[in-house]
């Protein structure tokens, strides 16, 4: 065998040479970033609060902590399980999506995942052909972009800013499509704006989508965390017409304070969810089976403990709100889902700063983490420069002191 038959060849570095271009150009994720440089800052003995990572500060649930430490002296859970999930817990979300968005579905239409993350992705990878387009409204939490692209997609960033509430319309979605267009993207409540799209909204959207054949992938990871009564519901749902091109993407992280058990599902056509199940069959097999167990508790459990964190996040998202509107130069519009906010900086943007002039949202962060110790995460991270995300899933003095010190910083 010649040499060129044997050996791929390549013009660029040996860098190059050396990883994909297809995994090269996957960027690390923003918030998880920012954490990091948080955490390290604080082993370093510096007061940093971090306002980066999106993950509540209560503790798992007592109840459910039980039944992953009962799991584990079960030999039953200590083997493979179905790659797709427990089948206990396929049920589990089958029960409990019906009782929390009126969605009925059957356990062939659930494919647990390795949290939100691989559901997306495994989501993306089952319907999309290398080219097909994918409608992202921005701004957007950091990771669909790369998912889509990963899976051989094209994002295509729809930008929606303060003054429509982060909210893209029809005239802009219909702005963006194209021949090639297969997948619309829909979140709601939002990460990072925290927006939340009304009934109405949705069923125009849905309708807009129904019209042109379109695919949807409906994020509901923060169904839960919805505040001033505002009328939403499931697209699914309210737009019934979708069910057979709808896959929907949710988990536990959010709502139970399980980020870190990592149990995460998609919901769709069972000939989608066969697909994306026979691609983790290889990826990565069953999910934890102690932290399916704990999944069971979380969901067939009832809605208190998640009511308990609700009323925290909407005291402290009341109180940063004020907050960063007392801040020259920053407006912050008030967030009616997650646990996030999503102020505009554009006015403390061109401003000179200890001599030097700083044009960017992404260097407006590195400036307050640097001189207030605050972390917070850039715009830029989400698609649209000039504003920050702050989350608010924080004890309620770290946060006071944190937007305080930023307060002082731009005084």
């Amino acid at each position: 065998m010649s040499k060129s038959a044997s050996q791929p060849q390549s013009t660029g570095t040996p860098r190059e040479r050396r990883v994909s271009r297809r995994v090269g150009a996957i960027a690390e994720s923003a918030t998880l970033k920012v954490d990091s440089k948080a955490k390290a800052l604080k082993a370093e003995g510096r007061p940093v609060i971090g306002f980066g990572a999106g993950e509540p500060d209560f503790p798992t649930p007592d109840y459910i902590v039980e039944a992953a430490v009962q799991a584990c002296r079960d030999p039953k859970n200590h083997r493979y399980t179905p790659a797709g999930g427990l089948p206990e817990l396929k049920q589990a979300i089958v029960d409990k999506t019906l009782r929390d968005s009126g969605y009925q579905v059957e356990p062939a239409q659930v494919l647990v995942t390795n949290g939100g993350k691989q559901a997306i992705y495994q989501a993306f990878a089952a319907m999309l052909d290398p080219g097909d387009e994918v409608i992202v409204p921005a701004p957007y939490w950091t990771t669909y972009p790369e998912a889509i692209a990963l899976a051989g997609g094209v994002p295509v960033p729809v930008l929606a800013d303060e003054t429509q509430d982060y909210k893209v319309t029809v005239d802009q979605l219909e702005a963006a499509r194209t021949e090639r267009t297969k997948v619309l993207l829909f979140v709601s409540p939002s990460n990072p704006t925290g927006a939340v799209y009304t009934s109405e909204e949705i069923r125009a959207i849905g309708a807009w989508v129904e019209s042109h054949d379109l695919w949807v992938l409906t994020d509901e990871i923060y169904e839960h965390l919805v505040y001033d009564g505002v009328d939403t519901g499931s697209m699914p749902v309210l737009c019934p017409e979708l069910a057979d091109n709808c896959v929907v993407v949710n988990g536990v992280a959010k709502t139970y304070a399980m980020t870190g058990w990592r149990v995460g599902w998609v919901i769709g056509p069972k000939d989608i969810i066969k697909a994306a199940g026979n691609l983790q069959s290889h990826a990565t097999s069953n999910v934890a089976n102690v932290s399916q167990r704990a999944a069971i508790a979380a969901v067939e459990g009832d809605l208190a403990a998640v009511e308990e964190m609700k009323t925290a996040f909407d005291r402290r998202r009341k109180k940063i709100v004020e907050m960063l509107n007392k801040i020259d130069g920053v407006l912050c519009p008030t967030p009616q889902g997650a646990f996030y906010a999503y102020p505009s900086v554009k006015g403390l943007l061109g401003r000179e700063y200890d001599g030097t002039v700083i044009d960017s949202s992404a260097e407006l962060a590195e400036y307050i983490l640097d001189k207030a110790e605050v972390a917070v995460v850039p715009g830029e991270a989400f698609g649209s420069p000039g504003y920050l995300r702050l989350s608010y899933a924080l004890g309620d003095d770290d946060l006071v002191e944190g937007v305080s010190r930023m307060q002082r910083l731009f005084s």
